[in-house]
């Protein structure tokens, strides 16, 4: 499994409602830090927050890497 970046994690931790998260709030936290969209989605997963709401599916996917 690709490594976590906790700083990420830590942003997904202070935004997640509920232990989830939108998708639109993912993808705008994925882009105001430079990084793709499925470094959040692996942060969120370590987390153990729930992206919600997507409507591409960018997260979920090649969670074997």
């Amino acid at each position: 499994m690709k490594q976590i970046d906790e700083s990420i994690k830590q942003k997904v931790q202070e935004l997640a409602k509920d232990g989830r998260l939108t998708c639109a709030e993912a993808i705008a936290l994925a882009n105001s830090q430079g990084v793709p969209p499925i470094t959040v989605g692996r942060a969120a997963d370590a987390a153990k927050v729930k992206i919600i709401a997507c409507q591409l599916g960018c997260f979920g996917v090649n969670k074997g890497d």
